[in-house]
């Protein structure tokens, strides 16, 4: 099912790729219904490809989900935990899982599906947890940034104090 790295922070699942649909919202059940049903009966005007169900290998780490082709290991894909809204496993088929994620450069989500036999619900629950503690590490990462700049501003006015009295000192020993 999954490999886990040496130090523990990447997991790699091996699954069907169904395909990447644009939707009009970020989070919800109906969303990925709706993307599921795109990719079964393809729009013909529609820019996105007719998906073909290929093996790839989806590559979780808390700073994001990397999709890359099974036999090439070309990165199809990549969506930051931070463009993810939404994970969930497909309510009309127990195999589908997706989630949904923000385009980075533009204005659009795209919703990712994907198909496991036996651990869609296990891939939807780790990326949920993934996510969850890149959310954790994040904010205490911000937490470390307020602390650093407080420590520099700190430091700053310790400087001054000191170029202050040096500066009176040698005004004592003229």
């Amino acid at each position: 099912m999954s490999d886990i790295s040496d130090d523990e922070s990447e997991i790699s699942f091996r699954v069907k790729f169904l395909g990447r649909v644009e939707v009009v919202r970020h989070d919800g059940l109906q969303i990925l219904e709706e993307a599921a049903q795109k990719i079964k009966s393809p729009d013909k005007y529609s820019s996105e490809k007719a998906a073909k169900k290929s093996k790839i290998h989806l590559f979780l780490t808390l700073s994001g989900i990397d999709i890359l082709e099974d036999k090439t290991k070309f990165l199809l894909y990549t969506c930051p935990l931070s463009t993810v809204s939404f994970c969930a496993v497909l309510p009309s088929s127990s195999k589908v899982f997706g989630f949904v994620a923000k385009h980075p450069a533009a204005d659009t989500y795209h919703c990712y599906l994907f198909q496991s036999k036996k651990f869609a619900n296990v891939l939807v629950s780790v990326i949920g947890d993934a996510f969850r503690a890149s959310k954790r590490e994040e904010s205490i990462r911000g937490g470390r940034d307020l602390i650093v700049e407080a420590l520099r501003h700190k430091n700053k006015m310790l400087q001054r104090e000191n170029a202050e009295l040096k500066r009176r000192l040698a005004g004592l020993t003229d």
